[in-house]
């Protein structure tokens, strides 16, 4: 009966999945599409509740714009982030969107996090994409990260196979051309995902986890698990989740809402920053400006750009 079960709920998520918020897509019936996910499910997938569809289903992706403070060399910088989040179908193969409807599609919601801001003259521009499955029984299935300023710009990926096959590049002699794997661990980017699918399997206790890769490009330092301390409190419609991290001196604080569909409040993160014995401890903090349930990718017009003007950007 539990594997009856089990077969039920996988084939409603294939369903689903075929409706997808960013994307057409297109039958195929080649050999590709029988092959299995290099990813390997070892959960049962968690049922897809009536409200989860119809916000997450509807064929918009969810907007949210903040006010940035980012701290950089020991100073506090004024930007934008903005939260893109939409469901889509992943093409467990290539490891990217699916153009095409196949049998072993995997439904994800994808985070697309973006900051913009200035260090003195020059511009910082970061961005981070997250694609994790609906299912919540696995791993992100591929985490993107890039960051680019004048003085160069720098690529990570990761792609959830066996192992977590990893790419990095960068213009620093020190980091420059990367390629390896480690082992499956908790991955700070996936978190953000998981907490809208289901913030009560966020795990908490003490734990290993690979930061964002956004913090390990600013703070230069190795792309492996560190020591965390994580816990998740609720306070009415509030609910904050903090990762504490004691030996990189830096605690991140995400707020968001306790009701579905528990999204984005705000965050804060108290950190190093700068470098030697210049360095100070300083608190990033990204405070929500408007929300808005839009097909973005269709509103590629001039007469748009008056969306722009409603999130604040």
């Amino acid at each position: 009966m539990k594997s009856i079960s089990r077969q039920f709920i996988l084939a409603g998520l294939t369903v689903i999945g075929t409706i997808i918020a960013c994307s057409n897509v297109k039958n195929d019936t080649s050999a590709e599409a029988t092959k299995t996910s290099t990813a390997k499910t070892t959960e049962s997938a968690q049922p897809i509740s009536e409200e989860f569809k119809k916000y997450w289903y509807a064929g918009t992706a969810e907007l949210t714009s903040f006010e940035l403070e980012q701290a950089r060399y020991g100073e506090i910088h004024k930007g934008k982030a903005v939260l893109v989040y939409v469901t889509e179908d992943f093409n467990p193969e290539k490891q990217v969107k699916a153009d095409q409807q196949r049998g072993n599609n995997v439904p994800v919601l994808k985070l697309n996090a973006t900051k913009k801001f200035h260090t003195g003259i020059y511009p910082y521009s970061v961005m981070s994409s997250t694609f994790y499955p609906v299912a919540n029984n696995q791993h992100a299935m591929k985490v993107t990260s890039s960051m680019q300023e004048w003085c160069g710009h720098v690529f990570t990926q990761l792609n959830n196979k066996t192992e977590f096959d990893i790419q990095s590049y960068s213009y620093f002699e020190s980091e420059s051309d990367q390629k390896f794997s480690l082992d499956k661990a908790i991955l700070e980017d996936e978190l953000w995902t998981k907490l809208r699918v289901d913030p009560t399997q966020l795990p908490i206790g003490k734990l290993q986890i690979i930061p964002a890769f956004e913090v390990l490009r600013m703070k230069h330092i190795p792309l492996k698990t560190y020591d965390v301390t994580a816990s998740i409190t609720a306070s009415g419609a509030t609910t904050t989740y903090t990762l504490d991290y004691p030996k990189l001196n830096r605690k991140l604080t995400i707020n968001f809402n306790t009701s579905f569909p528990h999204d984005i409040l705000s965050w804060t993160e108290v950190s190093k920053s700068g470098y030697g014995n210049s360095a100070k401890t300083l608190t990033t903090k990204a405070t929500r400006i408007k929300q808005l349930k839009s097909p973005y990718w269709s509103k590629n017009s001039v007469k748009d750009s008056v969306l722009r003007k409603e999130l604040g950007l």
